[in-house]
């Protein structure tokens, strides 16, 4: 072979595997977790086809059929429906690393609602500000299940700032949670998880026992986001007050206690610490009334802490993502290495 052919023949070689080797390298699911996390920054939730609705409407088809006030009969529903989104994710490891980049990205666009919540938190502050209650009282049942008929402009404040505290952890840092774990597989089983307790998930005649496993599975899914939502709470306190670290913490092993809800308790009772305000109370659920306790020293919520509220939420998702990006990569170098 000529001395130039040769020549390009070794060029062309190395940098196959140059290429190859920056393939190998990328990790699909910390660049689509990326990906996708600006996409719901830029877009919010998809507005025509979201998959979380068609899912939705495969769990309500199956509730018609098998719904029943059994334990059993929900725990096969829960299984069948979870099994099925997650089984549907690991399609995605048989493809080649662009193609994963992209579904990861698609996926975590598609569960991650940060950017949606703060647009429903942004709609009520402005219903609010512009002194319309009423208003305010319809758009707010987009964020709550509580009856907030008889709500007057603070307590709807209130109903808005405790959602979105809970959410952060629901919709942004479980996901990438799980995501950052699971890869797509850990998205959509996370949030077919969600969603069926949503749906299920409801302590009323209907869905006492049939939504039990459907709520307890949940639970579980949304443990270590829930102490992770509490760790960043107060990592973002701490930049400002390096007391405030410390009194996130104290808040949420005094008072989140008193929530019937191990996982909302602790993540409500760090936000009331980081924003300084007063959470919980009693509100009215199904026809009941449920006393979640008092969250935090602060003042009780106005409406001028929804926008503070907003603008920590964007905080809080941008800390989530580096956290558990870099968390993922530094995880898969260390396997590398070995």
């Amino acid at each position: 072979m000529a001395p130039a052919l040769m020549s390009q023949s070794t060029t062309q070689t190395a940098v196959s595997r140059r290429l190859s080797g920056s393939s190998r390298r990328l990790d699909p699911v910390a660049a689509g977790l990326v990906l996708g996390f600006l996409a719901d920054r830029a877009f919010g939730d998809p507005r025509r086809g979201h998959p979380v609705a068609g899912f939705g409407q495969l769990a309500a088809a199956l509730e018609q059929r098998i719904h029943a006030p059994s334990r059993t009969r929900g725990a096969v529903g829960v299984g069948m429906l979870v099994a099925s989104a997650a089984g549907l994710g690991l399609l995605e490891r048989r493809f080649p690393t662009a193609a994963r980049v992209a579904v990861t990205a698609a996926a975590t666009w598609a569960v991650v609602g940060g950017r949606s919540l703060e647009r429903e938190g942004e709609a009520i502050d402005d219903l609010l500000t512009a002194d319309d209650v009423a208003g305010a009282r319809q758009r707010i049942r987009n964020l709550v299940g509580r009856d907030p008929s008889a709500l007057d402009a603070d307590e709807i404040a209130r109903a808005c700032v405790e959602s979105l505290a809970e959410n952060s952890a629901d919709a942004v840092v479980a996901p990438l949670f799980w995501g950052a774990v699971a890869g797509v597989p850990g998205l959509v089983g996370y949030r077919a998880i969600n969603t069926l307790d949503a749906m299920w998930g409801h302590r009323n005649e209907r869905y006492r026992e049939f939504g039990w496993a459907a709520a307890r599975l949940d639970d579980v899914a949304n443990w270590i986001p829930a102490r992770l939502t509490v760790a960043l709470n107060a990592a973002l306190a701490g930049q400002t007050d390096r007391h405030r670290a410390s009194a996130v913490i104290d808040t949420v092993r005094r008072d989140a206690p008193a929530h019937p809800s191990p996982n909302a308790g602790p993540v409500e009772a760090s936000w009331a610490a980081a924003l300084g305000v007063r959470l919980g109370g009693t509100n009215h659920y199904d026809g009941v009334d449920e006393d979640r306790g008092h969250l935090g020293d602060g003042p009780p919520v106005t409406v001028n802490d929804i926008a503070r509220t907003t603008k920590h939420l964007r905080r809080l998702s941008v800390a989530a993502l580096v956290t558990l990006a870099t968390a993922r990569l530094l995880t898969r170098s260390r396997h590398s290495a070995r």
